[in-house]
């Protein structure tokens, strides 16, 4: 994490960043879009948002897609579906094994984000953990990167504040 990548988080965030291990994912724009944080914050607490969206942008988007009842659907389909359960349950195996390579934190222990493994809650964080791992990790990750518009088309996440970046980011 360069001290530049730091900034620009910290102006995504509209406040210090905390417990950065890594930038993530960029967004086509070049800014850090996702971050990975370490398991334990520098204050003792434990975080288990190992990958952090960032990107202003994004997070308003994937808020867009929350708000219109799209986790709705997914934890629909969720249930009967069952090898696209076994998928979400793949990714939440995944989640805590990326998380265990920065350390291992007692108190959450088996917990990783989004809802995972048994319902979808957090769009931001499935995401997150889609751009960061890659295509074919996450399911309901991917499906949300693949329903967003081109967020970067109209400038840098840095650029653009009439969003609220942290609405449902963390």
């Amino acid at each position: 994490m360069t001290e530049a990548d730091a900034e620009a988080v910290s102006a995504q965030l509209g406040r210090p960043i905390r417990g950065a291990h890594a930038v993530a994912w960029r967004c086509p724009c070049g800014r850090p879009a996702v971050i990975e944080t370490e398991p334990r914050l520098p204050d003792g607490s434990p975080f288990p948002t190992t990958y952090y969206l960032t990107c202003p942008k994004a997070a308003s988007a994937i808020g867009r897609l929350e708000g219109g009842g799209v986790m709705r659907e997914m934890n629909e389909r969720l249930e009967a579906d069952e090898e696209l359960a076994a998928a979400h349950c793949r990714a939440h195996e995944d989640y805590l094994a990326r998380r265990a390579k920065l350390g291992r934190v007692p108190e959450i222990e088996g917990v990783s984000a989004g809802g995972l493994p048994d319902r979808v809650k957090c769009l931001h964080a499935l995401a997150g953990h889609a751009l960061a791992a890659g295509p074919g990790v996450d399911p309901f990750g991917d499906e949300t990167i693949e329903r967003l518009p081109e967020w970067w088309k109209n400038g840098s996440c840095a650029t653009d504040t009439s969003d609220d970046p942290r609405d449902g980011a963390e």
